[in-house]
């Protein structure tokens, strides 16, 4: 039979971490570049010395990505206690009786009361928010809830178990 304290030694928060891209310049200058890659698909050259236009264009799109990688900020969050989730819940009442909280309210308070790395008030939360467009701030807003929300489970990968099914060093 297991000893609760064991139990209790080996319990954490669970945590879920995001990566959103600041740049929506250099999106747009991807989309920009991904449409002129498009528009040069049918071309043929003249001579076999001449380059394809795509070949510049590409580069460019690679280089854009690149940015926006390192444009990418990445938000990490943990779990409310049970103590901490229903006082934040109680502190964002919902609009009718049938509502238990006011899920507008609630979402951007739970970003701030969940966020670990980097660490938020709710203050700061409203000004990223300013900068976001809704599919960033819903990313954010969903990792909150899934810490929060979503049981954990050992989760499947199709990809590393292909991988590993396809190891032929005798494992």
């Amino acid at each position: 039979m297991p000893d609760i304290t064991e139990i209790l030694k080996k319990a954490r928060p669970r945590e879920h971490t995001v990566r959103i891209c600041l740049a929506g310049d250099v999106a747009a200058e991807v989309d920009r570049l991904e449409k002129q890659l498009a528009a040069v698909s049918e071309w043929r050259p003249a001579s076999i010395a001449d380059q394809h236009p795509g070949v510049e264009i590409a580069e460019q799109i690679a280089a854009a990505r690149e940015k926006m990688r390192a444009a990418e900020a990445e938000f990490t969050f943990r779990a409310l206690g049970a103590k901490a989730w229903s006082d934040l819940v109680a502190q964002h009442p919902g609009k009718t009786e049938d509502q238990a909280y006011d899920a507008e309210t609630l979402a951007p308070a739970l970003v701030s009361a969940s966020a670990v790395d980097p660490v938020m008030t709710p203050e700061q939360v409203d000004e990223l928010f300013e900068h976001l467009n809704n599919g960033q701030r819903e990313e954010l807003i969903g990792a909150a809830w899934v810490v929060n929300g979503e049981a954990t489970s050992v989760p499947f990968s199709l990809a590393a178990s292909a991988i590993l099914a396809s190891r032929t060093d005798e494992k």
